[in-house]
């Protein structure tokens, strides 16, 4: 599964403020996310990630024009 700067995704568990969306803010070896509910901000590795991760909610507009080829215009 590819992952994007903008992304919402949801987690196997959620974080202890209550929320279980995180904004992906880095894309690489390692994670960089933002808890949509108290925006603690958090890196974790690839792997860990990887494995952690539940499903995307939601994508940036312009990405998801990229990856289904649909144009606009």
């Amino acid at each position: 599964m590819k992952f994007y700067v903008g992304d919402i995704v949801q987690m196997k568990k959620p974080h202890p403020c209550g929320a279980n969306r995180w904004e992906v803010l880095r894309v690489g070896i390692d994670f960089r996310l933002r808890c949509t509910g108290c925006n603690h901000l958090v890196l974790i590795p690839r792997t860990k990630f990887e494995k952690r991760v539940k499903k995307i909610l939601e994508r940036p507009e312009g990405i998801a024009e990229e990856i289904t080829g649909e144009d606009n215009l």
